[in-house]
């Protein structure tokens, strides 16, 4: 009896462990952190047709020039690529199209204000399925960076990089 509850107890843990890292990206905007000096991160929801969600379960997304703006109380992502489903025939929509996202009022006030300062942007960071399969958008309320910006940026990354060598070395 004491046996059976062991390997019960161990058949959780190895079910919660699995389960941690369901979510599984499908886009990755990698200039963001080069380009913007990220302040805050949401999760947005996207609203897609079906045939689009199929695509992006093939991984048919490009996040690369992709913006959001706030217009008229709600928020909209542009130039997201989304490539046709292959099977989609007419069921298919412009790739290029804006998308509206999906968040809380309160959120959306709160972002209306900010990217009315000077400087301030909402720049999309991942597109992702969360554990239920949902695909959502990682989103960020950003500033742009000067040149000098990216320098400083770079000038820490290789100083950190050559204190972990040096500290492995020891």
């Amino acid at each position: 009896m004491a046996k059976m509850k062991q390997v019960r107890a161990a058949q959780k843990r190895e079910d919660a462990s699995k389960g941690a890292s369901k979510r599984r990206s499908i886009a990755r905007n990698r200039h963001a952190n080069h380009d913007y000096e990220i302040l805050e991160k949401f999760e947005a929801g996207i609203e897609l047709t079906g045939t689009e969600v199929r695509s992006l379960r093939d991984n048919n997304a490009q996040l690369t020039d992709a913006f959001a703006l706030v217009r008229d109380g709600e928020v909209w992502l542009s130039n997201l690529h989304i490539a046709p489903f292959a099977q989609g025939n007419i069921a298919n929509v412009d790739p290029d199209r804006r998308r509206r996202l999906l968040l809380h009022k309160k959120q959306i006030r709160y972002l209306a204000e900010k990217t009315q300062e000077k400087g301030l942007a909402l720049v999309p960071l991942e597109i992702y399925f969360n554990d239920n399969g949902l695909v959502k958008v990682g989103l960020a309320l950003a500033r742009g960076k000067k040149l000098y910006d990216k320098r400083n940026s770079m000038k820490e990354r290789d100083v950190k990089r050559e204190i972990d060598r040096a500290m492995k070395l020891r």
